[in-house]
């Protein structure tokens, strides 16, 4: 027998398999918009991203954030693999979904059965490019599949208990008459009467076929099946809710962001290794110094993994039972308070705070205390998960479907550096203000509102967490939103380049806004000017003033609920929302009357007195 030839080593960053190259997206959408298990439509093809583990990763840079990966449980996060013309490498994808129509013969089918040429996606008869599948099937578990047109032609025309297929082809037409579903019209050749997909989008209309949940998870490969009790519900592809980003962020902060420490990310698992060992940390750090042309400080970093353990177990003890994100963000506002002047920082530092030169005392008036200039900053958003029908809201309990079939030391993520202003109100007033009985019945409708959302998606209704909607919160997000729409219009910012980062619970009263893109709109001095006191106090009073009037008025004002779950009072598109990118709560637990009050009733309003002045 003839020995097999001996196998070859892979050349370090040569692809494993020549794949072939299906369109491209930037490396922010894979964190925001494309992410793994999302469905990218590429010219008349439509594709699911893979989960991570089937990434090649080697190129793949870097991207460090302490605090964030600790939480996340991983090691570091990496910015998805890019790949350019001549490259096989990046991120892989799978046809989905697989059931595609023919627009001339109207034939509805697998993909698998149109006898396709290679490499071409094309009705082997008719040489029409084919379309794939309008609809799919998902259930808030984050499965999805392809939607069962045969059950749906065939309801109420098969008999109790016959099982099997009638042997003939299915056929999808549009009638033209409507742009309704009551157009698209689905026949069978086995003689049935033809129907229409109207109807399809039905709370119950699958289960009212007996189609159950298939636990099906296509972005994970050859995964198994799992057990599902969901129902599963009808959906476009290209809806939003198909596929819904969980991401976690963080601010790089002091010590964390100094060059000192920048400098040392890729070593911090051999330096708390060696915590016990002084010595030997010290012939590291050289080492490492050497090949940085750097000098590292052994009492420096050994004063970081104190401050790491401290924050640790400042967490699980002050805390309690606080989410280790509501955590992050309280470092984040201390030091956004006690800031860092940009004298004796280097390029590196990732972290610039300063007070304005001039005075804040014009902003007194309207409540507005310690206004900071945040002249560098970096943000790290890293995509944790994704689900799917449900939309993940602040504190709910929405499935979190994985990334990857196994767990990863690491998720993909992106980095974001910039500039912003940050403020708070002034908390002696605001709790005054909270107190009023008008403000707290305005505050509750909303809270009700949300509750009643949040008991609504809970798979347990006796265990809903908590609504993080009271009046401080609400306040503080619609000034944020009435700020970006002010600044957007009067700092030549688009309001999808600014996003907002809001620090509200009841020993927190203050907003960040800052730039949200790292393109020509990002770091350019041009949003830390608007935070000057003069320029702010303008901008405030406008913003406010802008407030007091909607075009859809008197409906806005005196609506008893918008928005999804009616979770917003008085806001709408043509007042304070934004553009969801902009958002951390997804343009809800809004009501531009906590800002400016009512017709009837202006003391509602936090800066009604500073209006009238």
């Amino acid at each position: 027998m003839t020995p097999p030839p001996a196998r070859r080593r892979r050349a370090a960053g040569t692809p494993e398999r020549s794949f072939p190259r299906r369109g491209s997206v930037r490396r922010a959408q894979m964190i925001t918009t494309y992410g793994v298990g999302s469905i990218v439509a590429v010219d008349n093809e439509s594709f699911m991203v893979s989960g991570t583990d089937s990434w090649n990763t080697t190129d793949a840079p870097t991207v460090y954030e302490h605090r964030l990966a600790r939480v996340l449980g991983v090691k570091s996060f990496l910015l998805p693999p890019a790949s350019d013309d001549t490259s096989k490498d990046g991120v892989r994808v799978r046809r989905f979904p697989l059931w595609h129509s023919c627009p001339e013969c109207n034939a509805l089918q697998h993909v698998s059965r149109f006898n396709s040429p290679p490499g071409k996606n094309e009705c082997g008869e008719c040489a029409e490019d084919l379309v794939p599948s309008r609809f799919v099937m998902a259930c808030p578990r984050g499965h999805i599949e392809d939607f069962p047109y045969w059950k749906w032609a065939h309801r109420n025309n098969r008999q109790d208990g016959e099982a099997g297929l009638c042997g003939g082809e299915l056929r999808m037409r549009t009638s033209g008459r409507t742009a309704s579903l009551r157009s698209i019209l689905i026949s069978c050749t086995c003689g049935i009467p033809e129907v229409s997909m109207e109807g399809a989008f039905r709370r119950t209309a699958l289960a009212d076929l007996k189609v159950y949940c298939g636990g099906k998870r296509p972005w994970l490969g050859k995964a198994a099946v799992e057990d599902c009790a969901e129902k599963p519900r009808t959906l476009q592809r290209g809806s939003s809710v198909v596929w819904q980003p969980v991401v976690r962020t963080a601010l790089s902060i002091p010590p964390w962001s100094d060059s000192h420490t920048t400098r040392l990310e890729p070593h911090w698992d051999t330096l708390r290794a060696m915590k016990d060992n002084p010595i030997g940390m010290e012939g590291f750090l050289k080492a490492i110094g050497a090949q940085e042309n750097y000098t590292f400080s052994v009492d420096r970093v050994m004063s970081l993994l104190e401050a790491e353990n401290h924050e640790d177990t400042a967490q699980d003890e002050d805390h309690g039972t606080d989410s280790a994100y509501v955590a992050l963000r309280r470092q984040e506002y201390e030091r956004l308070v006690a800031g860092r002047p940009e004298e004796g920082t280097d390029h590196r530092d990732t972290f610039v705070c300063e007070p304005p030169r001039t005075s804040a005392t014009g902003l007194a008036p309207y409540g507005v205390t310690g206004p900071m200039l945040v002249k560098r900053l970096r943000e790290v958003r890293a995509l944790k998960a994704f689900s799917r029908v449900d939309m993940p809201e602040t504190h709910t309990d929405v499935h979190e479907a994985p990334l990857s079939l196994q767990p990863m030391d690491w998720l993909p993520a992106m980095e974001v550096t910039g500039e912003g202003v940050f403020l708070r109100l002034d908390e002696e007033r605001l709790d005054d203000w909270a107190r009023s009985a008008a403000v707290a019945a305005r505050a509750d409708r909303i809270r009700s509102n949300h509750l009643r959302m949040l008991r609504e998606r809970a798979k347990d209704p006796a265990s809903v967490p908590d609504s993080p909607a009271d009046a401080r919160m609400v306040l503080l997000h619609t000034l944020s939103h009435a700020l970006i729409n002010e600044w957007s219009l009067d700092g030549g910012y688009p309001a999808a380049s600014l996003r907002e980062r809001l620090y509200t619970d009841e020993t927190m009263a203050g907003l960040l806004v800052c730039t949200a893109t790292s393109d020509s709109a990002g770091s350019l001095g041009g949003l830390v000017a608007q935070g000057e006191p003069d320029r702010l106090e303008s901008a405030l009073r406008s913003a406010l003033l802008r407030a007091q009037w909607c075009s859809a008025d008197p409906l806005c004002v005196e609506s008893g609920g918008s928005g999804v779950g009616g979770i917003n009072l008085a806001a709408c598109h043509a007042c304070v929302l934004l553009p969801e990118t902009s958002c951390e709560h997804n343009n809800g637990l809004l009501d531009r009357a906590m800002l400016i009050g009512t017709p009837e009733d202006p003391s509602i309003g936090f800066f009604s007195e500073a209006l009238r002045e």
